[in-house]
């Protein structure tokens, strides 16, 4: 079975094609650990921003992906002075700690994870972005209003993302090998398996 969006609310559907969601919830392994989730199937309106806020499971880590733009997509990003002013805030803004990033030069990614003390993701990626801004000076340099995020679920899936990220100066020209670039690197370890 599945739920399917209808009218004003809910229905039950009857799975019968191949890849539907199971009715019972499905582990997956992810190393020594287990996490369960159970996909559920629905049809939602389309929306004109991302959606936010990262739901926070016992069973595995909370690693979250960011893509933070520039206004206009102006390239403004990929400089030694920009670089270091990020660190220093990111340091400063810790109820979420920055794990992987890179700098592009009009956006920049990241792999971040609460602290025991976090706020809301979204409420986070304002505040650096503020703090950057206030700091920085440069009335030119602006972010984009919103910014794109996304939960890792496992651990396949952070190591394939940060393999797509740690490419991207290449795929762009910018360099011909991904340890050229300068303007990348780990401020924290965010493990998967706590025993990594």
């Amino acid at each position: 079975m599945r739920m399917q969006h209808r009218g004003n609310g809910l229905q039950k559907v009857e799975a019968t094609g191949e890849g539907e969601a199971p009715a019972e919830p499905q582990p997956k392994v992810q190393g020594r650990r287990r996490c369960y989730t159970r996909e559920i199937k629905m049809d939602w309106p389309q929306r004109s921003h991302p959606a936010h806020g990262v739901r926070e499971e016992l069973s595995c880590p909370t690693i979250v992906f960011l893509t933070v733009c520039t206004r206009n997509r102006l390239h403004w990003l990929a400089e030694h002075e920009i670089h270091q002013q990020l660190l220093a805030v990111w340091e400063a803004a810790d109820v979420w700690k920055v794990g992987r990033y890179v700098l592009m030069p009009d956006h920049l990614h990241l792999f971040a994870a609460p602290t025991p003390h976090s706020t809301s993701l979204d409420g986070w990626v304002r505040y650096w972005k503020a703090q950057f801004t206030r700091t920085h000076g440069e009335p030119q340099h602006r972010w984009q209003t919103d910014h794109w995020d996304t939960r890792m679920r496992s651990a396949t899936a952070y190591a394939e993302k940060w393999d797509y990220v740690r490419l991207n100066p290449v795929r762009h020209r910018l360099v011909s090998h991904p340890d050229e670039w300068p303007y990348q690197g780990e401020i924290n370890r965010l493990r998967w398996d706590p025993e990594d």
